[in-house]
């Protein structure tokens, strides 16, 4: 994702990556159409349209708060 944001990435591809580093990736409730990507670690919440293609800019946010989780994750396992 990180090397190419503007393939075509599934939704699918958020969660499994989200299931990976142990952040939430809850579907769209009541008619949405936005994902939430929530993070112990960082305040706010991400949302990514499930709309398909998944625009470039909603990627490389999604790599940046994944890259941030992480940093904390790992600053706090030391």
């Amino acid at each position: 994702m990180q090397n190419n944001s503007k393939a075509d990435w599934k939704i699918s591809d958020f969660e499994k990556v989200c299931a990976y580093v142990g952040i939430s990736c809850d579907p769209p409730s009541g008619g949405g159409s936005h994902y939430k990507v929530t993070s112990k670690h960082l305040e706010g919440i991400l949302t990514v349209p499930s709309n398909r293609p998944i625009k470039a800019v909603y990627v490389r946010k999604f790599v940046s708060y994944i890259a941030a989780h992480c940093e904390i994750e790992e600053d706090s396992n030391e």
